[in-house]
């Protein structure tokens, strides 16, 4: 079991967590989105989280193959910007991703900073959620477009684990 903490001021971020071997697939948005509801299911479980060992976030740099781009990072889509053209993530690798409700003391950073989006936050600005101390440790993406998750930054958090005393 994990609880994340923020390395500036040590508060707790997360209840016990247990890790995922892996960051869950996430079937095609559009077909996963229930009827009505302006944002994919989580990505990852509650109670859950996975490392996102791909780069992840921003800032973003471009393509090297503009005539064939790929998403700009995981589980999101293309992404051009004005004269870049299509762009990939360089943001930091090893992000924690979790259910966004398992990190329910984070708070948007004043005036919802970094948090453009259609019906919620993109997560492609950089991190757009705060500890209770006010640091910037975390970034939420839930808007239609994309996924349902929240990276906790590697660098601005901490792990502690305990053994599993479950079973």
């Amino acid at each position: 079991m994990t609880v994340f903490h923020c390395s500036a001021c040590g508060h707790a971020l997360t209840p016990d967590l247990t890790a995922l071997p892996a960051v869950p697939t996430v079937p095609d948005l559009d077909l996963a989105r229930p009827e009505g509801a302006r944002k994919a299911p989580p990505t990852v479980p509650r109670g859950s989280y996975a490392i996102e060992t791909e780069p992840w976030g921003a800032p973003f740099v471009p393509q090297e193959d503009q005539d064939d781009p790929v998403p700009s990072q995981p589980r999101g889509l293309c992404r051009a910007v004005g004269d870049h053209g299509f762009v990939i993530s360089a943001g930091p690798r090893d992000t924690i991703v979790v259910h966004p409700e398992d990190a329910s003391v984070l708070q948007p950073l004043p005036g919802w900073a970094n948090s453009t989006g259609c019906c919620g936050p993109e997560g492609t600005e950089g991190p757009n959620r705060a500890c209770p101390c006010g640091a910037r440790i975390a970034t939420l993406a839930a808007d239609c477009t994309g996924p349902y998750e929240l990276h906790l930054d590697p660098l601005r958090t901490r792990a502690s684990t305990r053994p599993d005393t479950a079973g």
